[in-house]
């Protein structure tokens, strides 16, 4: 095939799946190809959960660098103990952290993303603390949060249905981001909360303009205003 047949690319994404997964013989072959055949491509990004991050080795992770991986998009969810093993996340707070510093040991950003509202009403202040712990950890080039939402046909719906499980409410959610925000050290991240499951889109620079959003969040709380919130009309997964 011929580069020309796909246009001019600065950035690529191998979607739909963990594609870190892939072996790396067949992954290096995938790289390669987007080489030969995409002009102008900068910057290959991809998923990847913490078992397929930590089944590559620092010297697999640098040769897909080389070949043009620049960014890998990790899901945490959040840093408590109880609440992975509650929705079944299948690794711990430790090997995450692990699979985060392999990934930018090797000289590749790292994109995470975690949930407003999974501790519930009840732990919903000691999820976000302990999230901001693993993010300090983790020390992410980018962090997305988004937003719990019910999806019916789901464990958690189910529980919800069933009276296990409250979501918080809209002030519940921004008052999770605040402590996120507060409690995490990190030295150089782009943090986001515009996705459109979120009540408050933010895109502010950490640590630069923590003290900005958090005069932000705390004035939203103090006047329990609505209307400097996403309606939920216009949220969506």
């Amino acid at each position: 095939m011929k580069a020309s047949r796909f246009g001019r690319h600065e950035r690529v994404f191998l979607c739909d799946g963990d594609a870190l997964i892939i072996p790396q013989d067949r992954l290096v072959r995938i790289f390669e190809s987007i080489g030969r055949n995409i002009r102008g491509v900068k910057r290959i990004g991809l998923y990847g959960n913490t078992k397929s991050i930590l089944r590559k080795s620092r010297e697999e992770l640098i040769e897909l660098r080389e070949l043009g991986l620049g960014i890998v998009y990790l899901g945490v969810e959040t840093g408590s103990e109880e609440l992975l093993k509650k929705i079944v996340k299948g690794v711990d707070y430790g090997k995450m952290v692990e699979a985060a510093r392999r990934v930018k040991d090797a000289g590749i950003m790292l994109s995470v993303t975690v949930l407003l509202g999974i501790g519930g009403v009840d732990g919903g202040r000691q999820h976000a603390l302990e999230t901001a712990r693993i993010l300090t950890d983790m020390d992410p080039d980018y962090v997305g949060a988004l937003t719990v939402m019910l999806v019916p046909g789901t464990p958690l719906y189910r529980d919800h249905a069933a009276g296990n499980f409250m979501l918080p409410d809209a002030f519940g959610f921004i008052e999770e981001l605040g402590i996120m925000i507060a409690n995490a050290q990190l030295t150089d991240c782009f943090f986001t909360s515009n996705h459109a499951s979120n009540y408050l889109p933010l895109r502010l620079r950490l640590p630069e303009e923590k003290d900005k959003a958090l005069s932000l969040i705390g004035k939203i709380l103090q006047k329990g205003d609505r209307s400097a919130l996403r309606p939920d009309c216009f949220r969506g997964l």
